[in-house]
Protein backbone atom coordinates (compact mmCIF):
# COMPACT_ATOMS: atom_id res chain seq x y z
CA UNK A 1 0.00 0.00 0.00
CA UNK A 2 1.64 3.23 -1.23
CA UNK A 3 0.63 6.61 0.18
CA UNK A 4 0.31 9.39 -2.36
CA UNK A 5 1.71 12.24 -0.24
CA UNK A 6 5.24 10.75 -0.29
CA UNK A 7 7.51 11.64 -3.19
CA UNK A 8 7.96 8.85 -5.74
CA UNK A 9 11.52 8.11 -4.62
CA UNK A 10 10.28 7.65 -1.05
CA UNK A 11 7.34 5.53 -2.04
CA UNK A 12 9.60 3.13 -3.87
CA UNK A 13 11.73 2.97 -0.74
CA UNK A 14 8.60 2.47 1.36
CA UNK A 15 7.45 -0.31 -0.93
CA UNK A 16 10.87 -1.85 -0.63
CA UNK A 17 10.67 -1.49 3.15
CA UNK A 18 7.29 -3.26 3.24
CA UNK A 19 8.68 -6.00 1.03
CA UNK A 20 11.81 -6.37 3.18
CA UNK A 21 10.04 -6.09 6.52
CA UNK A 22 8.68 -9.67 6.49
CA UNK A 23 12.14 -10.92 5.49
CA UNK A 24 13.67 -9.10 8.44
CA UNK A 25 11.10 -10.69 10.71
CA UNK A 26 12.01 -14.07 9.23
CA UNK A 27 15.69 -13.31 9.78
CA UNK A 28 14.92 -12.57 13.41
CA UNK A 29 13.16 -15.92 13.66
CA UNK A 30 16.11 -17.60 11.96
CA UNK A 31 18.47 -16.03 14.48
CA UNK A 32 16.23 -17.26 17.26
CA UNK A 33 16.18 -20.73 15.68
CA UNK A 34 19.95 -20.63 15.35
CA UNK A 35 20.24 -19.62 18.99
CA UNK A 36 17.90 -22.42 19.98
CA UNK A 37 19.62 -24.81 17.63
CA UNK A 38 22.97 -23.69 19.03
CA UNK A 39 21.67 -24.37 22.53
CA UNK A 40 20.32 -27.72 21.35
CA UNK A 41 23.68 -28.48 19.73
CA UNK A 42 25.50 -27.62 22.94
CA UNK A 43 23.15 -29.86 24.89
CA UNK A 44 23.56 -32.70 22.40
CA UNK A 45 27.35 -32.26 22.52
CA UNK A 46 27.27 -32.32 26.33
CA UNK A 47 25.14 -35.49 26.34
CA UNK A 48 27.47 -37.10 23.78
CA UNK A 49 30.49 -36.18 25.91
CA UNK A 50 28.88 -37.76 28.98
CA UNK A 51 28.11 -40.91 26.98
CA UNK A 52 31.71 -41.05 25.71
CA UNK A 53 33.11 -40.60 29.23
CA UNK A 54 30.87 -43.42 30.47
CA UNK A 55 31.92 -45.64 27.56
CA UNK A 56 35.59 -44.93 28.23
CA UNK A 57 35.15 -45.57 31.96
CA UNK A 58 33.36 -48.84 31.23
CA UNK A 59 36.17 -49.90 28.90
CA UNK A 60 38.81 -48.98 31.49
CA UNK A 61 36.92 -50.96 34.16
CA UNK A 62 36.81 -53.98 31.85
CA UNK A 63 40.57 -53.74 31.26
CA UNK A 64 41.16 -53.47 35.01
CA UNK A 65 39.13 -56.67 35.55
CA UNK A 66 41.05 -58.41 32.77
CA UNK A 67 44.37 -57.33 34.32
CA UNK A 68 43.23 -58.86 37.63
CA UNK A 69 42.47 -62.20 35.95
CA UNK A 70 45.65 -62.52 33.90
CA UNK A 71 48.58 -63.76 35.98
CA UNK A 72 51.29 -61.09 35.89
CA UNK A 73 54.02 -59.83 38.09
CA UNK A 74 53.10 -56.89 40.30
CA UNK A 75 55.79 -54.85 38.52
CA UNK A 76 54.06 -55.35 35.14
CA UNK A 77 52.31 -52.15 34.09
CA UNK A 78 50.46 -53.37 31.02
CA UNK A 79 49.04 -51.14 28.32
CA UNK A 80 45.67 -52.02 26.84
CA UNK A 81 47.21 -53.72 23.81
CA UNK A 82 49.65 -55.64 26.03
CA UNK A 83 46.73 -56.71 28.22
CA UNK A 84 44.81 -57.99 25.19
CA UNK A 85 47.84 -59.83 23.80
CA UNK A 86 48.63 -61.37 27.17
CA UNK A 87 44.98 -62.38 27.66
CA UNK A 88 45.04 -64.03 24.25
CA UNK A 89 48.24 -65.90 25.18
CA UNK A 90 46.75 -66.95 28.51
CA UNK A 91 43.62 -68.28 26.80
CA UNK A 92 45.84 -70.24 24.40
CA UNK A 93 47.86 -71.56 27.35
CA UNK A 94 44.71 -72.70 29.18
CA UNK A 95 43.42 -74.28 25.97
CA UNK A 96 46.62 -76.29 25.65
CA UNK A 97 46.23 -77.49 29.25
CA UNK A 98 42.69 -78.63 28.47
CA UNK A 99 43.90 -80.36 25.29
CA UNK A 100 46.55 -82.22 27.28
CA UNK A 101 43.96 -83.18 29.88
CA UNK A 102 41.70 -84.48 27.10
CA UNK A 103 44.63 -86.42 25.70
CA UNK A 104 45.29 -87.93 29.13
CA UNK A 105 41.62 -88.87 29.43
CA UNK A 106 41.98 -91.01 26.32
CA UNK A 107 44.12 -93.36 28.42
CA UNK A 108 42.53 -95.78 30.79
CA UNK A 109 39.48 -94.75 32.80
CA UNK A 110 41.42 -95.24 35.99
CA UNK A 111 44.15 -92.83 34.90
CA UNK A 112 41.51 -90.33 33.80
CA UNK A 113 39.87 -90.43 37.23
CA UNK A 114 43.21 -89.65 38.84
CA UNK A 115 43.67 -86.68 36.51
CA UNK A 116 40.15 -85.41 37.29
CA UNK A 117 40.77 -85.63 41.02
CA UNK A 118 43.91 -83.56 40.77
CA UNK A 119 43.27 -79.94 41.49
CA UNK A 120 45.57 -77.34 40.00
CA UNK A 121 45.74 -74.34 42.30
CA UNK A 122 45.46 -70.99 40.47
CA UNK A 123 48.88 -69.98 41.83
CA UNK A 124 50.39 -73.04 40.17
CA UNK A 125 48.69 -72.09 36.91
CA UNK A 126 49.95 -68.56 37.32
CA UNK A 127 53.52 -69.79 37.77
CA UNK A 128 53.17 -72.23 34.87
CA UNK A 129 51.82 -69.47 32.66
CA UNK A 130 54.67 -67.16 33.62
CA UNK A 131 57.18 -69.85 32.70
CA UNK A 132 55.32 -70.61 29.47
CA UNK A 133 55.14 -66.89 28.67
CA UNK A 134 58.88 -66.42 29.20
CA UNK A 135 59.64 -69.44 27.02
CA UNK A 136 57.40 -67.98 24.33
CA UNK A 137 59.11 -64.59 24.45
CA UNK A 138 62.66 -65.89 24.53
CA UNK A 139 62.22 -69.24 22.81
CA UNK A 140 61.15 -67.80 19.45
Amino acid sequence: MVLSFFPPSCTSNMEMYHVLEPRRAEMGKNRERRRRSSTDSQHQRMVANVRERQRTQSLNDAFACLRNIIPTLPSDKLSKIQTLRLASSYIHFLYRILEETDHLQEHTIQEAEIVKEEFIHPDALSYAFSVWRMEGEFGH
